[in-house]
């Protein structure tokens, strides 16, 4: 007798996240491998054998490799081209989420602010602050680029990375008050912009969570 079709596992945020951060390792090791022997001419062929990407390693894999960059560039070119189009005065882009909004203005607001602090830019505390709030504004592009919102789990996961992230900017932040290169008129102001980010990210996790429940998990 024929085994019934298993439904297909629906993943919930924690599937998510254990995905995401086998794949942060493996960029993180493609990223070293790739400053380690930048300047080899056999970078390619080594990074792909330490990566364990064997069928990189034959003709066909290098042809194929050859063509994915060739595609890459067109799509690139296309995408260029769309968004030029779709930035056009009188016409309006894809809708965005407003915390996004948010997040995207306070990562211009936080560049602006450090050019004015002199010799800021390039202390530690700085440089966490500027970066983790651009990767939480990333995190938060990639969790609610999906109107359908057919991958609650991974809109849950990458809000919690985005979470880490406005904390860590946080950090950054309070140090930078701790050194005496922040003054409380212009802390004040970036720390609300921060928590406000950080709430609103709160806000969206439980709302993902209990649609989760509602429509994987009823009681």
């Amino acid at each position: 007798m024929a085994e019934r079709d298993e439904p297909e596992k629906i993943w919930d945020e924690y599937d998510w996240e254990r995905f995401l951060q086998q794949q942060d390792r493996k960029t993180e090791k493609y990223m070293e491998l790739l400053e380690r022997y930048i300047d080899d001419p056999n970078r390619d062929q080594i990074i792909a054998r330490e990566m364990g990407w064997y069928h990189l390693l034959d003709e066909d894999g290098e042809q194929w490799a050859e063509s994915v960059d060739s595609l890459f560039d067109e799509e690139a070119e296309a995408l260029a081209d769309e968004e030029q189009e779709e930035n056009q005065p009188g016409e309006e882009s894809f809708e965005v989420h407003p915390l996004y909004q948010a997040s995207f203005a306070l990562t211009v607001w936080i560049d602006q602010l450090l050019e004015e602090l002199p010799g800021a830019q390039n202390l530690p505390a700085a440089v966490k602050l500027s970066t983790q709030a651009a990767i939480a504004s990333a995190k938060l592009a990639a969790a609610l680029s999906d109107d359908d919102v057919d991958e609650i789990g991974m809109t849950i996961a990458y809000l919690k990375r985005a979470l880490k992230a406005i904390m860590l900017a946080l950090e950054g932040a309070v140090q930078l008050r701790k050194d005496g290169r922040i003054e409380n008129d212009r802390f004040g102001p970036l720390s609300q912009r921060l928590f406000r980010i950080r709430d609103g990210i709160i806000q969206l996790m439980g709302e993902y969570r209990a649609e989760w429940r509602r429509r994987y998990d009823p009681e």
